[in-house]
């Protein structure tokens, strides 16, 4: 099992969708993927058709001492799927001090899922430094951090880096960090200018392919679609295309 933890220093750059729409380009490239949704927003169930008043999920499964197994769906789209779920505040709060106080939760749940040594989880995480996030990268093969071409974004990138040393630099493991660019706009001088910065200072650490701002991204999200089923064609998706086919090039994702 290869575990891909998708970061984001900051809220609103587009993690879940990036995170939903990657998975089925993976399995188009013939990986086994399931995606594993770790933000209370609950959001990324609904790149895949899940209904919106739907309550099931691991944060449920979890309170009740029940196994994530049975809160895996099975999307029209060939990519399985964990939902975060949803209960009362009490409740999550409860179960996020037993997460901050067991490092091993994460790992052990995803032992229980059984998954073959050849399949790939890609883990949906709140932005900043939450409990989740600790419990990703204390099992993640590979951290994905997605970035906005902004100042705010470029301004994160220190503190990511610092969690990434201090919870993966001694881990064996870890196979590595790349950083993605989402919601580019080329028509927009500042994009470029973040966008230069960005590649100075990240080198070879910067996927070389970045996720334009297109609008099928959006209609696809409102059908409940991946976009590469809604429009396969778009220039979004066909980055998304480049950063499978570079993520199975660099770290031989695919087995």
């Amino acid at each position: 099992m290869r575990v891909v933890a998708v970061v984001s220093p900051k809220g609103g750059v587009g993690k879940t969708t990036v995170t939903a729409n990657l998975a089925a380009e993976i399995v188009a490239l013939g990986g086994k993927v399931t995606v594993l949704d770790l933000d209370p927003q609950n959001a990324l169930r609904l790149h895949y058709g899940m209904p919106y008043d739907d309550v099931n999920g691991v944060i449920r499964q979890s309170t009740l001492d029940q196994p994530w197994q049975d809160a895996l769906h099975s999307s029209p789209y060939g990519v399985d799927f964990l939902p975060y779920g949803i209960v009362n505040e009490l409740d999550r709060r409860r179960l996020e001090h037993h997460i901050k106080i067991k490092s091993t939760w994460l790992s052990l749940q995803l032992q229980s899922l059984n998954l073959a040594d050849d399949h790939i989880v890609l883990i949906d995480t709140p932005p900043g430094p939450t409990v989740y996030l600790q419990q990703v990268l204390h099992c993640a093969n590979i951290a994905l951090i997605v970035l906005k071409p902004d100042a705010a974004s470029y301004s994160t990138i220190p503190s990511i880096k610092s969690l990434l040393h201090y919870y993966c630099r001694d881990r064996k493991d870890f196979l590595g960090t790349c950083y993605i660019v989402n919601q580019m706009d080329v028509t927009k001088q500042l994009h470029r200018d973040v966008y230069q910065m960005l590649r100075k200072n990240l080198g070879d650490y910067l996927v070389p392919a970045s996720i334009h701002k297109d609008e099928a991204v959006c209609e696809a999200l409102a059908c409940q679609s991946p976009v590469a089923f809604y429009a396969k064609n778009c220039s979004a998706n066909q980055d998304l295309q480049q950063i499978a086919s570079w993520l199975q090039t660099h770290f031989n994702l695919i087995a």
